[in-house]
């Protein structure tokens, strides 16, 4: 079985005429939850985008779950939840989920399940237009979970969550590692990458250190994540 869920060889987005991303080399290991942490605007979206198959002016080799990114037999084993939730405001939470369910083929017995894993059984019958922008991304999330994707690709999913929500969700996101899902959850919050098993630094599109929380504390001989990032960026 191969150990990487994600192999990435000398990425490079271009857009509007302009390099976003600059030769990035990694991969990321099945069954982990790797943190994408960097400045707003350092290309994390992008980045995303690429691996999941839907960003334009791609250059180099990325390859998802043993196949080139955004290829049709993906589309059923990754599971993407973008910085803007994508659902429909004029229905319920559970209209909504109930629709995300048949198409992606999934049991609708499902629909509860993931309900109850993003704290929204009590808003299941609200109109989605009605709920705060945090309780939205968690529609999102809940829809995503529905087809038990192999890889789950999250963009800034805690943005706007109380300190309460946001634990409960990276338990969430440990739970579904532990039962063998890769995560790629990218943040502008340092302090979750305490929270993942290992770590891409990116800043101005380029890669700035791939290593695991303590070998970057120990390497930069620094206390957090938050200072070792500066070091590495060399605005320490």
């Amino acid at each position: 079985m191969m150990t990487s869920a994600i192999e990435v060889q000398d990425l490079r987005v271009s857009r509007g005429g302009r390099e976003v991303l600059h030769g990035l080399t990694f991969a990321v290991a099945r069954g982990a939850v790797t943190g994408l942490l960097g400045p707003s605007g350092g290309g994390k979206t992008t980045l995303m985008r690429a691996i999941v198959g839907v960003q334009a002016g791609v250059h180099g080799r990325v390859d998802v779950l043993g196949e080139p990114a955004g290829s049709p037999g993906l589309r059923a084993r990754v599971g993407y939840v973008t910085q803007s939730p994508a659902v429909y405001g004029d229905l319920s939470v559970r209209h909504n989920l109930d629709y995300f369910a048949d198409v992606l083929g999934a049991d609708r017995s499902r629909v509860a399940e993931v309900l109850r894993h993003v704290d929204l059984t009590a808003r299941a019958a609200s109109p989605v237009a009605g709920l705060s922008g945090g309780e939205r991304a968690r529609v999102s999330l809940a829809a995503a979970l529905l087809g038990e994707p192999e890889l789950l690709v999250l963009d800034e999913p805690t943005v706007g969550l109380d300190p309460v929500l946001r634990r409960d969700l990276w338990a969430l996101f440990a739970e579904l590692a532990a039962g063998g899902t890769t995560l790629l959850v990218s943040s502008h919050v340092m302090d979750e990458a305490a929270r993942c098993d290992r770590l891409l630094l990116l800043r101005d599109g380029a890669l700035v250190a791939d290593d695991t929380l303590p070998a970057l504390l120990d390497a930069t001989r620094t206390a957090d994540v938050e200072a070792a990032f500066l070091v590495l960026a060399g605005a320490a």
